[in-house]
C-alpha cells in the first residue's frame, strides 16, 4: 500500500510465492496493481482475491485497494474474473496469514468510488512542500526513519496536507549528507535528517518558522 512497503519488497515477495500470491504495488513500484490484475486475467484467471498490506502512519487507508480494482475492472477490456478484496490491511504479514485476512472478503461490484473527487480538485494550500530523497544512499541510510518519525510528529502537532505536502523522490544529490530533504518554497535543504532531527524539523521549522541550522545545508 506505501512505500514503507516498497522497501520490504523482498520479503513480500517470498511471503507470497509459499502461498501461491503474487505481489504489486498502489504506489512507487512496478507491478502496479493495475499491471498485475491485466497480467492474471490475461492469463485465464476467473477469479482474484486482493489482501491490502501497510502498517503505519505511512499507509494510506484501506478504501483506495478496492478503489483501484474497480477503476481496472469498469476500464477491462474482455474477460474480466471476479475480484475478492479483503475487507481490512494486513499489518504484518508475518504474523497473519491470507485465509484469515480474506475472512468475508466483498467482491467488486463496479459500483466503488471513482478515481476522481470534487476534494482532489485543486492543489492544496500547504505553507511547505518537503522533498523526501529515497534515492539509493538516503534509503540505505535510513530515510524512512525519518520520515516516520516526521509524519508522526506532524500528526503530533496537527499538522496535516494542508499544512506541509510530503513528496517522496529520487535522488537530489548531496549523496555525502544523507539522508538528505529539501523544503520549498524555503529553499532549505537539511542532511542527516534522522528521526530525532525530523522531530526536531517539524517542531523548529513548520511550526516556529525557524530552520534547524545544525544539519542545514550550505547553498553555492
Amino acid at each position: 500500500m506505501s512505500i514503507a512497503d516498497v522497501d520490504r519488497r523482498d520479503r513480500l515477495g517470498l511471503l507470497a510465492r509459499e502461498c501461491g500470491a503474487s505481489v504489486a504495488f498502489l504506489q512507487l513500484a512496478e507491478p502496479s496493481l493495475s499491471a498485475e490484475l491485466t497480467r492474471l486475467a490475461d492469463r485465464g484467471a476467473e477469479q482474484i482475491a486482493l489482501v491490502g498490506v501497510g502498517a503505519g502512519p505511512l499507509a494510506p487507508g484501506h478504501s483506495w485497494l478496492p478503489r483501484i480494482a474497480a477503476y481496472w475492472w469498469r476500464e477491462r477490456a474482455g474477460n474480466r474474473p471476479e475480484i475478492l478484496v479483503a475487507t481490512r490491511l494486513l499489518a504484518d504479514p508475518d504474523q497473519e496469514s491470507l485465509e484469515v485476512a480474506l475472512a468475508g472478503a466483498r467482491p467488486i461490484t463496479g459500483d466503488e468510488p471513482a478515481l476522481t473527487s470534487a476534494a482532489w480538485e485543486d492543489v492544496s494550500a500547504h505553507r511547505h512542500q518537503v522533498m523526501l530523497c529515497r534515492g539509493p544512499r538516503c534509503t540505505a541510510k535510513g530515510a524512512m526513519d525519518g520520515v516516520r518519525a516526521m509524519v508522526l510528529a506532524m500528526m503530533e502537532h496537527g499538522l496535516t496536507d494542508d499544512d506541509v505536502l510530503l513528496v517522496h523522490t529520487g535522488c537530489q544529490f548531496p549523496c555525502n549528507q544523507a539522508p538528505v530533504i529539501s523544503i520549498q518554497p524555503d529553499d532549505v535543504w537539511y542532511g542527516r535528517v534522522d528521526a530525532e532531527v525530523a522531530v526536531r524539523i517539524v517542531a523548529e521549522h513548520f511550526v516556529a518558522g525557524s530552520p534547524v541550522e545544525s544539519h542545514r545545508l550550505a547553498r553555492k
